[in-house]
């Protein structure tokens, strides 16, 4: 009956087309049906969210890619250690334990999840406070993808400094795509290259976190998609294929992007949202309380 009634959430998400509501149809239904751990959208959600990212990559130019990431990269540099240290400042004023402040720092500095969970294995960290960690940052995430658009309009951006805003500023990739996509394709392409500047920090990172916390051995890299997802914007760009071709890999993205936003949804839990009001989701509204507006002001100023 679950699989029915997810079929039914789902073909209501693609329907509605809009990334906030696959989200929220996603929390909805894990709230009203608690599916099990092992149910097939919490294991597919990032699977088809990276699917949906390398295809993208097959619809921006490398021309494209090479003049906005060129254009903004000291600012994305800055923009991630800034945000780092900032970060790691606030949880010791706050007294939140630094492994926490670490992780909190580096995923809103670089791509939330996905940075988290690639220096979580270095620092040893327990399971429950990676669960409290990601679930924050996923409902700041969540909350992004709503609110971002309707500022973005009413600020009057352009749809490349909204798509600059959502990159430096919202935590998880896909979630930046969501955010720009409502906008439209010129801030969906502006988004997806500057996330990609922001998310190769996570090299950096993963090198520094082993130094730092003393341990030889790295088993995290820079994930499979992103490598994927640079190789989709060369072969768009040896290949030139047709606007019949684009036009199916834009409709592919979108599909992509919303179905995996609505598994994401459903990773939701009553337990878990019961847990996060605490120090640590103190930090992450202070942290990125302060990083909205100075990327905002970065981006409109360049």
């Amino acid at each position: 009956m679950q699989y029915i009634l997810s079929t039914f959430f789902l073909s209501a998400a693609l329907w509605l087309d809009h990334a906030a509501l696959a989200l929220i149809l996603g929390v909805v239904f894990s709230l009203l049906f608690n599916p099990t751990q092992d149910f097939i959208t919490k294991r597919i959600g990032s699977i088809l969210l990276q699917i949906g990212i390398v295809l993208l990559g097959g619809s921006i130019s490398i021309s494209s890619v090479a003049e906005t990431t060129s254009h903004y990269f000291i600012w994305i540099s800055l923009f991630v250690l800034g945000t780092f240290l900032l970060g790691i400042y606030l949880g010791k004023l706050f007294g939140v334990n630094n492994k926490i402040s670490y992780l909190l720092a580096s995923g809103t500095a670089i791509c939330g999840g996905t940075a988290m969970a690639a220096i979580a294995p270095i620092l040893k960290v327990k399971s429950e406070d990676l669960t409290v960690v990601m679930t924050i940052v996923f409902l700041l995430n969540a909350l992004a993808v709503i609110i971002f658009p309707f500022v973005g309009i009413y600020l009057g951006l352009t749809e490349t400094q909204f798509g600059g805003w959502s990159a430096l500023a919202i935590h998880d990739t896909a979630s930046v795509l969501g955010s720009a996509s409502i906008l439209g394709d010129k801030a969906l392409e502006v988004a997806a290259t500057l996330k990609l500047g922001r998310t190769l920090w996570i090299i950096p990172l993963v090198i520094f976190s082993a130094w730092y916390f003393k341990e030889k051995r790295i088993n995290s890299g820079l994930p499979l998609f992103v490598v994927f997802f640079g190789c989709a914007v060369l072969l768009n760009f040896f290949l030139s294929p047709s606007e019949g071709i684009s036009n199916f890999l834009k409709y592919a993205t979108k599909l992509f992007l919303l179905s995996g936003l609505f598994c994401i949804g459903t990773q939701s839990s009553r337990l878990i949202l019961k847990n996060i009001f605490s120090k640590p989701l103190f930090l992450s509204l202070t942290l990125w309380g302060l990083v909205i507006p100075a990327s905002l002001l970065v981006i409109t100023s360049i």
